[in-house]
């Protein structure tokens, strides 16, 4: 079971198992957080503390970015979809250790929406 939490222990989840890999996002928003996400099914994370956030959605406004009211950590975010069986935690906020043992995928948000570090298929 891996536990984390905001700076201010406000709002924090446990997780059934650790991430094998981690998302690094170019895009405008994940750039400008300094996040690495670590992608699980909802049925996978439990919110342990429930401490009010703040959202935050832009252009197609599919996800709410969450980040905690008293000390302003990005912590989540959550599919406006409630069909959507996905949610992003950030994984900078577990233990070093956790996220030292998962792969760091690269995602090209900004342009692509794919992984740099996969073979591209239209260039086969």
């Amino acid at each position: 079971m891996i536990r984390t939490s905001c700076h201010c222990a406000a709002v924090g989840f446990e997780i059934e198992t650790a991430p094998a890999e981690v998302t690094q996002c170019n895009c405008s928003i994940c750039r400008r957080y300094g996040v690495l996400w670590a992608y699980y099914p909802l049925g996978a994370v439990r919110r342990v503390e429930d401490g009010p956030t703040d959202t935050y959605e832009w252009d197609d406004r599919s996800i709410a970015f969450h980040r905690c009211r008293a000390c302003g950590c990005v912590t989540h975010w959550s599919a406006n979809d409630p069909a959507r069986d996905k949610i992003g935690i950030n994984a900078r906020l577990m233990e070093p250790r956790v996220i030292a043992q998962a792969r760091i995928r690269h995602l090209d948000g900004a342009v692509t929406e794919r992984y740099v570090d996969e073979p591209n298929p239209d260039a086969l």
